[in-house]
C-alpha cells in the first residue's frame, strides 16, 4: 500500500514559514514600487500651498508649484504614475461644465507644467464631469435623469482637451454607456493612436467614495445618488459584462474601485479576461485605516501593507493609492 505523503507527519507545511530567507523564497505574490499609481488633489492656488483635508488624514490639496514638488518626489521614488484630480471652485461649476475642455482650466495648466519638468512621470487624467458639474454628477441631468448620449459628447472633449495639453493616459471614470467607444474614436479621428485609455470598468455605487468627494468638492453640489449610472455593489456578473463591452470598445486596461470591497471582482476580471487590471484603494478605504491606525488599533506598516498585498494577490497589475509615496519609502529602505 503506497502511504500517502502529502499529509501530515511527511508533510509540515510550517517548514517553509520557519525562517525569514525561505518565507522571501516561496512567497507567490511580490508588491513593487512599480505596481503603484498616486492620486493627487490639485487646486488652483499661487507658490507653495497645500490645503488639508479633514476627512483625509495626512492628504492636501495641492498648488502647481507643490505639485511640482510631489511629483519629482513620486518619480524619484520610481512611481511609474500619478492620477490627478482637482478641486474646482464653485463659480467655474456650470449645468453645460464647459471648465472641463477648457485649455487654461487647472489640470491644462497642470499637465503643461508636468510635461516640461518631468516628461518621464506618467500623468493620468480622469474624464468625468463631476469636479466641473453645478449638480455633481458625471453627466448631465435633466429632470433626475442622467443624459447618457449628450454627455459622450462632452467626455469627447474633454478627452481632447487633456490629451492636447500632455496626459499619458485617459481614465473615464463617468460610467456613461459607451463611452470608451465614443473617446475611442474620437482620438483615432483626430490622429491620437496611441493613447492609453483606462477604463473605469466596474465602478460601483459605493459608500466609501464620501472623503473623495469633500476632497475635489463635489459632496455639497451633489443632487441624488449615482445609481442610476454606478453599478449595484451585490451583482459581480454585469461587472464582467461592463468590462467586456469596454474592451471591445477600444480600453487598454479596466479598473475596479473600490478594492479591498470588491476583491472577488478584481480577481474574477483578471482570471476571465486576462487584461491588464487595475484596483483603486478609494478615500473611504484609506481614511478608514488611518483613523484605526492613528487611534492605535491598528499598526501601520503591516496593515497598510498587507491591505496592498491583497490586491496583488487578487490579480491586480496596479493599484491606485494614497499611501503610494509613503509604501514606495518602506520599500526603497528593504
Amino acid at each position: 500500500m503506497i502511504k500517502n505523503y502529502f499529509s501530515f507527519p511527511h508533510t509540515r507545511l510550517r517548514r517553509n514559514r520557519m525562517q525569514q530567507w525561505s518565507r522571501s523564497l516561496t512567497q507567490e505574490n511580490h508588491l513593487q514600487v512599480s505596481d503603484l499609481i498616486w492620486p493627487i488633489f490639485v487646486c488652483d492656488k499661487q507658490g507653495s500651498y497645500q490645503e488639508e483635508i479633514p476627512s483625509l488624514p495626512h492628504i492636501h490639496r495641492l498648488s502647481i508649484d507643490s505639485l511640482i514638488k510631489a511629483a519629482q518626489e513620486a518619480f524619484e521614488l520610481g512611481i511609474p504614475a500619478i492620477a490627478l484630480f482637482p478641486y474646482v471652485e464653485n463659480h467655474l461649476k456650470t449645468k453645460d461644465c464647459r471648465e472641463a475642455w477648457n485649455d487654461e482650466n487647472l489640470i491644462s495648466r497642470c499637465l503643461r507644467r508636468l510635461k516640461k519638468e518631468l516628461p518621464d512621470l506618467g500623468v493620468i487624467c480622469d474624464i468625468a464631469l463631476d469636479p466641473y458639474n453645478s449638480e455633481g454628477h458625471d453627466g448631465f441631468i435633466e429632470k433626475g435623469e442622467i443624459l447618457n448620449d449628450k454627455t459622450l459628447e462632452a467626455l469627447g472633449k474633454q478627452a481632447l482637451c487633456m490629451v492636447k495639453n500632455g496626459a499619458s493616459a485617459l481614465a473615464p471614470s463617468d460610467m456613461m454607456d459607451g463611452r470608451i467607444g465614443y473617446i475611442r474614436s474620437l482620438l483615432e479621428k483626430n490622429g491620437y493612436f496611441n493613447m492609453p485609455i483606462i477604463s473605469y470598468g466596474a465602478k460601483y455605487a459605493s459608500s466609501f467614495y464620501g472623503p473623495f468627494r469633500d476632497a475635489v468638492g463635489s459632496s455639497g453640489s451633489l443632487k441624488g445618488d449615482k445609481k442610476s449610472y454606478q453599478m449595484n455593489p451585490a451583482n459581480t456578473d454585469e461587472a464582467l459584462r461592463e468590462v467586456m463591452m469596454d474592451i471591445a470598445e477600444g480600453a487598454d486596461m479596466v479598473m475596479v474601485k473600490p478594492g479591498l470591497p470588491y476583491l472577488d471582482i478584481l480577481y474574477r476580471i483578471k482570471t476571465e479576461t486576462k487584461i491588464p487590471t487595475l484596483v483603486y484603494q478609494v478615500s473611504g478605504e484609506y481614511a478608514s485605516l488611518m483613523a484605526a491606525i492613528e487611534r492605535g488599533w491598528l499598526e501601520e506598516k503591516s496593515t497598510i501593507m498587507e491591505s496592498l498585498i491583497s490586491f496583488k494577490r487578487a490579480g491586480a497589475d496596479g493599484i491606485f493609492t494614497y499611501f503610494a509615496p509613503k509604501v514606495a519609502k518602506w520599500l526603497k529602505e528593504e
